[in-house]
């Protein structure tokens, strides 16, 4: 199913993400004026793909590494209220914001923690994540932390990348899917942005 959403719905969090922006620098000051355009509907690509996919959407757990000021893990949270999320960073301000932007948007299912991924314990359903590195440096962070997939937001030219995985790590090709975002929303702004998948 082809989802669109509205903006006026998401009104609140653009204004949560401006105030916040001008005290801590989470978003491009340049870029502040597109965030939901370029930081909100590039999260909800992530669901998007689990609707296409027919992946249930209840009671899931996720992680989400390297969340920075939220990202993708708000703007999923707030669609996804049965689902529980985990939003970690190793910047304790930009923890802040996330949790401050959550908490404001009353979103229950959020809990922020400041932390690097291969120090927390435990094991969820989804490892989701907005380019914070490499792909051969992501995985081995949150290897044996997922049930079900790494989603993975991701620009340009990946075929490297995801060789260079499958080499280091002896994946299989086929274990990791490829959608182009720009099979649902059509800006050249996601031209070659992809949710990476990387399942268990």
């Amino acid at each position: 199913m082809n989802r669109m959403y509205n903006k006026q719905d998401f009104e609140q969090m653009c204004s949560l993400y401006r105030e916040w922006n001008g005290k801590i620098n989470v978003i491009s000051r340049k870029d502040i004026d597109n965030v939901y355009e370029h930081h909100i509907l590039h999260s909800l690509a992530i669901l998007e793909y689990l609707r296409r996919e027919g992946e249930s959407l209840e009671a899931q757990s996720f992680l989400d590494v390297g969340t920075g000021g939220g990202f993708p893990g708000v703007p999923l949270a707030s669609q996804l209220p049965s689902c529980s999320f985990l939003l970690c960073d190793s910047i304790g301000k930009k923890v802040k914001v996330a949790a401050e932007v959550a908490s404001a948007l009353g979103l229950g299912n959020v809990d922020c923690v400041q932390a690097r991924a291969e120090s927390l314990e435990g094991e969820f359903d989804w490892v989701v994540s907005r380019a914070v590195t490499s792909l051969d440096n992501f995985y081995p962070w949150v290897k044996g932390k997922y049930r079900k997939g790494i989603l993975y937001l991701k620009g340009g030219d990946i075929s490297g990348e995801i060789s260079e995985l499958c080499r280091k790590f002896h994946l299989n090709p086929s274990s990791i899917g490829v959608w182009p975002i720009s099979d649902w929303l059509d800006d050249e702004y996601y031209a070659e942005k992809y949710v990476l998948r990387i399942k268990r």
